[in-house]
């Protein structure tokens, strides 16, 4: 059977507090279930005690059936590997030891250190073991996924390929594998909207049973049949999509306030009895019975223990103020860079949030980096208007300055005080790690800094590259509640659906170098859908003439 059974589950890192204890949930076949919390509580560890990598400090755990797992990070390093390096990180155990070993022949052989006998015994284990229709698999992913043509899975590099295509081939490595459990750790990280999409598609139509942790809340709306929800160090479980789970949460956290309440209303009346009884017992000798039976009703609830109070919420408080500024911010004239996009033309005005989207490889980061004044385009021109002071967001928390450094000495270096410091490290739930230095913090943690050294700095003009990408659903929620109140203009480039139904036009950068100037975010997503037919989409304006 391919379910997933855990149960009283608890983990600790060495020397450290428990991570989680008293996990328990269960996954039927063909389910899809997601693991969602705040970052830090141990989703991704959870992944790792079922995919067999850690192992528990109690509780016990079962996965029936083959088992292929994703990290977070697939293909993301060893740029130098071959796709065929790559793809064997995510095959069967037996195939990927097979093939690992089949490598290392055919180089020795290659290199004339072997006379080429381990090759032919490499080669006939790979054999036996299924490796060639593994490898039909891997042509056929490789043709759906890769863009450019791919002669040799053996020869083609990894960092040939962007990020988003190599994790795409791999999730479609994974999702046609037909392996019985698959276990995802945020296989939307670096995926651009239209593969996102491709993805939910995957997803739905795949009947492994599915355990993935996921911080994108259109995808777990879309795709996910059970939410399992770690925190308060321990687990529950919705049975339902992640579009009815806000509600659900809050009905549970009500009837666990009410539950304790009741609980505390009855320890009291046990107790004020018992008293009475005691004090009628020290009166008359014939209340005794009655008292002492008082006083055991009352230990023996104690001793059971109350029901377990509502969660405390994870509360992160983003202040980002902003400042007045000339009406036109940012002006581009005929601005192109490389040959990623031909020349444009437009105008950004203050308060105007406008969103950067297209697939990945169109040059929406490169267009940032130059409104930011950190490169030159290569044709054309930008100019910033008066009054204006830009704070920029990287994707993956490039801060040089910051590498070596404690948060608590960055933040320090923007406010006034000590005290002051630790307390705005607080309201973005960073208290904890105050002395930890910002190359050892998590990707959320290193987002939630970065994003407090901008509100900080009080900009007026926020350039945003995937801010939301690493943040948890609950910081993501906090800073999109802080970009509502801001004052000032917002340009993000973002593959977050739900951070982008916030913004109030969109700039779309296609495949084939068009710029196109799309008007709200329901045209904005058709499209992305359907980038061949943009010009038929109403009020969709291109801003580029490519003829």
């Amino acid at each position: 059977m391919s379910s997933v059974v855990v149960s009283e589950l608890d983990f600790a890192h060495a020397g450290a507090e428990p991570l989680f204890f008293d996990v328990s949930f269960g996954v039927a076949p063909g389910e899809h279930a997601a693991i969602i919390g705040p970052n830090g509580v141990g989703k991704s560890t959870i992944l790792k005690i079922l995919a067999g990598e850690l192992t528990p400090d109690g509780g016990d755990f079962s996965v029936g059936g083959t088992v292929l797992t994703m990290t977070q990070d697939v293909g993301m390093s060893q740029p130098d590997d071959t796709l065929r390096d790559l793809l064997l990180t995510v095959a069967p155990t037996n195939l990927r030891t097979a093939g690992q070993a089949l490598v290392v022949a055919e180089r020795a052989m290659a290199d004339g250190t072997s006379d080429g006998m381990d090759y032919a015994e490499a080669l006939a284990d790979w054999g036996d073991l299924g490796g060639y229709e593994l490898e039909v698999q891997w042509d056929s992913a490789v043709e759906r996924s890769v863009k450019s043509s791919v002669e040799s899975v053996a020869t083609r590099r990894v960092g040939e390929l962007s990020g988003g295509e190599r994790k795409r081939l791999i999730l479609d490595v994974l999702l046609s594998s037909g392996a019985d459990v698959l276990l995802l750790d945020e296989p939307d990280n670096y995926l651009d909207i239209p593969t996102r999409v491709w993805l939910e598609d995957a997803i739905r139509q795949c009947r492994s049973t599915i355990v993935m942790v996921s911080h994108d809340r259109a995808l777990l709306e879309r795709v996910a049949t059970k939410i399992v929800v770690i925190e308060g160090s321990g687990c529950w479980v919705h049975g339902g999509t992640y579009a009815t789970f806000p509600a659900e949460r809050e009905k549970r956290q009500k009837l666990m306030g009410d539950a304790l309440k009741r609980w505390n209303d009855e320890e009291r009346r046990l107790f004020r009895h018992m008293k009475v009884m005691k004090q009628r017992a020290a009166q008359n000798f014939k209340n005794a019975t009655k008292a002492n039976g008082a006083e055991t009703r009352w230990e023996r609830f104690v001793a059971a223990g109350p029901p377990p109070p509502p969660v405390k919420d994870q509360v992160i408080h983003v202040n980002l103020r902003g400042a007045d500024s000339a009406r036109r911010v940012l002006n581009l004239q005929r601005v192109s860079i490389g040959d990623l996009f031909f020349a444009f033309s437009d105008e950004v005005h203050f308060g105007e949030r406008v969103g950067l989207i297209g697939p990945n490889g169109t040059g929406k980061t490169h267009l940032l980096r130059a409104l930011a004044g950190e490169t030159e385009p290569d044709e054309g021109s930008i100019a910033l208007g008066p009054r204006t002071s830009v704070g920029t967001f990287t994707q993956i928390n490039d801060r040089p300055d910051f590498i070596g450094r404690e948060a608590f000495d960055i933040i320090r270096e923007r406010v006034t005080e000590d005290e002051k410091a630790m307390k705005v490290l607080a309201r973005y739930g960073l208290a904890a790690h105050a002395r930890q230095h910002f190359d050892t913090l998590s990707g959320g943690q290193k987002a939630r800094l970065e994003i407090l050294c901008l509100e900080l700095e009080g900009h007026n003009v926020l350039l945003l590259d995937e801010p939301t990408d690493n943040l948890d659903i609950e910081s993501s929620e906090a800073l999109e509640q802080a970009l509502d109140g801001f004052e000032g203009t917002i340009v993000s480039v973002s593959h977050d659906r739900t951070f982008l139904g916030g913004f109030d036009r969109f700039i779309l950068i296609n495949d084939d170098g068009d710029v196109w100037a799309l008007p709200d975010y329901d045209t904005a997503m058709v499209g992305l859908a359907e980038p061949d037919k943009v010009a038929t989409v109403r009020l969709a304006k291109r801003l580029t003439n490519s003829s």
